[in-house]
């Protein structure tokens, strides 16, 4: 560029960053409707399009014996028809709202989502009062779903991540205890449902005065209270207590068990057991120990395993919850998932090992600790920028019966969390020997280098 040209521009200043303001995760307002349904509202400006969440008690272990998918049927049929709408009806009128409605089974409850634009959200709202209050559950739908069900679950054995998943489950947990059986049902659990069963599932668990409505969006200039009376306030329903949970208890012997896949050229792995969930004090420090071992691509063991060795496109180590509970009947599953290719598992398994004795013996970093701290905490404001996300969050507090200000209290306690407690923590959560591996692969490759490492005895399974 020629000087005169560069003297005839005009550069504007750049811009400089603004003060750091700071923030919180919102706290909600508490209310209950006539009806008896609590209802939780946050107003988030500027987020023009308004989640919803709608927690049911009814959760996977109400599901009568030899039903298992029940739950995941009736939360889809919501949506299938009314008593004023058939299914294509309904559909069509969710889409001139310009929403969403979408609804899923867990352990702890089933969920149903909506989002819609605020300026709809009366018209929206009437919709989803309406499938609470009176789904069709016409058995042509109903069949059709059982059907659409069915033909998931060989795809979903087909999936590596999913096998081992449905293994470590089956592993871990006793038999007659619900969470050791696939979320969704069976092929021959499935199989039984029909619209009988779901009527007689939904009639039994989905009434107002056990469910909770959360509501996050720009709510000014929207008359809230008046909006949810003459929506979801006209759902009605017998009084009820909430369902009792079962304690959960696991099997955490250390021993491997491969899921055999001949041919494979990767081998799945999962290791995992169950621990402590959000109620206990040690939750902070676990998810940040956590984090440090596994939680993003500067991890230990990403690190050996990715970096060092290029066994792995990467490996991440995690804590899930099954159930959260103020009575100390729920717990999370800890486990650490990735792939390796079949020739490295063995090698794999053994510098997994060494990483996590390493870290019993050593502990973690000041510099790691405030890595994680520093993602962890430091992105919280990007991470719940919609209010989807927010609305998410509030309802998982619901259903693990946690205080309304636990999400901002944990980023508190995160800050605060040393080292030494965060090393303590995760080296409580993964001791090597209380661990479940399954592996995923082919057994003929991949057995007896596992079986000489001696960490733990080896089962292969063929189904």
């Amino acid at each position: 560029m020629s000087a005169d040209v560069a003297s005839a521009m005009t550069f504007h200043p750049q811009p400089r960053p603004g003060e750091a303001r700071p923030w919180a995760f919102p706290a909600p307002e508490r209310g209950t409707l006539d009806n008896g349904l609590t209802v939780l509202r946050c107003h988030r400006p500027g987020q023009q399009v308004v989640a919803v969440e709608i927690i049911l008690d009814a959760p996977l272990e109400a599901e009568p014996a030899g039903l298992d998918g029940v739950a995941t049927i009736m939360a889809r049929a919501l949506s299938e028809g009314t008593d004023k709408h058939s299914a294509e009806e309904f559909a069509a009128e969710l889409e001139r709202c310009g929403a969403t409605l979408d609804a899923h089974a867990d352990h702890p409850a089933v969920r149903v989502s909506l989002e819609v634009p605020v300026s709809r959200l009366g018209k929206a709202l009437g919709l989803l009062a309406e499938a609470l209050r009176a789904p069709a559950f016409a058995d042509s739908e109903v069949d059709r779903l059982v059907r659409n069900r069915l033909d998931e679950i060989p795809h979903e054995q087909a999936n590596p991540q999913r096998r081992a998943a449905k293994e470590l489950s089956k592993q871990l947990f006793p038999a007659s205890l619900r969470a050791s059986r696939p979320r969704q049902g069976t092929e021959e659990t499935v199989a039984r449902i029909d619209s009988a069963a779901v009527r007689a599932f939904y009639e039994a668990h989905v009434r107002p005065s056990t469910a909770t409505v959360v509501v996050v969006g720009d709510l000014a200039g929207t008359d809230l209270d008046a909006v949810l009376a003459d929506t979801l306030g006209g759902w009605t329903g017998s009084a009820a207590v909430a369902h009792p949970m079962t304690p959960i208890t696991a099997d955490d012997t250390g021993r491997v068990v491969i899921v055999d896949r001949p041919g494979a050229v990767q081998t799945q792995l999962l290791i995992g057991r169950i621990g402590p969930d959000r109620h206990d004090r040690v939750w902070p420090a676990q998810v940040l120990g956590t984090y440090c071992l596994g939680g993003t691509l500067t991890s230990r063991l990403d690190r050996v395993l990715r970096e060092e060795k290029g066994y792995t496109y990467g490996v991440r180590s995690f804590g899930q919850v099954l159930r959260s509970t103020a009575a100390g009947t729920g717990a999370a599953m800890l486990a650490i998932s990735g792939s390796v290719d079949t020739p490295n598992t063995g090698p794999a398994l053994d510098d997994l090992w060494k990483v996590l004795r390493t870290l019993a013996e050593g502990g973690l970093t000041d510099a790691e600790r405030d890595v994680a701290v520093q993602n962890l905490v430091g992105v919280a404001p990007l991470k719940f920028e919609t209010a989807a996300a927010v609305a998410g969050t509030l309802a998982d507090q619901v259903e693990q019966e946690l205080p309304d200000d636990f999400q901002a209290q944990l980023y508190a306690r995160l800050a605060e969390t040393g080292t030494v407690e965060a090393t303590s923590a995760v080296v409580s959560a993964f001791p090597v020997d209380r661990l479940v591996t399954v592996l995923v692969g082919d057994a003929s490759q991949i057995a007896e280098p596992v079986r000489a490492l001696g960490i733990g005895e080896v089962t292969v399974v063929t189904n």
